[in-house]
């Protein structure tokens, strides 16, 4: 089976990057969004769909590339656009140049979820819902999670913290974030939750693969790859 691949312009760096990878698509980098590169780019099957980067390039040619793929004859599936906060305002009126868009400051889970859902609605059916680091396989889709071929046995909540850390690799979350990012807001229970799922994982990862969850001394947790920086 052919890997999907998705239009990405004008670059596709740092979280960007990380939710492609996450997603399970492969990005096609336009740098210069003109149409000759992008059709030079196309895979014989097409794009299954497009990024369009407009705080990486400017506003108006952003949506203009977005205008030029709309009524291309070979469409490129969904469209999704990202801005940053001050440019929500001009977007008034051109909700039909692109499919879904998100704000800056970018985040790898949103953003894959964004593209997932998008090329998933638009019969992409072959988005892999997936996470993987290295012995450890998360499926997105079914709510199970494996480390080394295992099993793991998680409760839903164990799963949630795992996969938000494993969608954000080597960064720092403190412990008030972790519990409004993955209880959510209306969650009142004490930061020490936390530290209890933590150490529940950790288990159920094993001694070979504790290091996956990193603790960061004084500011809370992260997922690392690296067992030489391992802080239980």
């Amino acid at each position: 089976m052919n890997m999907d691949v998705v239009l990405c312009v004008p670059s596709c760096e740092g979280p960007i990057r990380k939710a492609f990878e996450v997603t399970g698509v492969s990005p096609a980098v336009a740098a210069s969004g003109r149409l000759n590169e992008i059709a030079a780019l196309e895979p014989s099957d097409g794009y299954s769909g497009a990024v369009i980067n407009a705080t990486a390039t400017p506003f108006t040619e952003a949506m203009n590339l977005c205008r030029q793929l709309r009524s291309r004859e070979r469409g490129v599936g969904p469209i999704i656009l990202l801005l940053d906060h001050y440019q929500l305002d001009e977007l008034t009126f051109r909700e039909d140049l692109f499919d879904d868009f998100v704000v800056g400051p970018f985040d790898v889970s949103e953003l894959a979820t964004r593209l997932r859902h998008r090329l998933r609605r638009a019969g992409n059916e072959s988005i892999a819902p997936r996470i993987e680091h290295g012995d450890l396989s998360m499926n997105l889709e079914t709510y199970q999670a494996s480390i080394a071929g295992r099993v793991m046995d998680l409760t839903y909540m164990e799963y949630e913290l795992l996969r938000f850390l494993a969608t954000n690799p080597n960064r720092v979350f403190t412990r008030e974030t972790l519990l409004s990012r993955v209880w959510g807001y209306e969650y009142y229970g004490g930061a020490r939750t936390v530290d209890v799922h933590v150490r529940r994982l950790r288990a159920k990862l094993g001694e070979e693969h504790a290091h996956l969850i990193q603790t960061v001394r004084s500011v809370g947790y992260k997922f690392g790859t690296s067992p030489n920086d391992f802080v239980g």
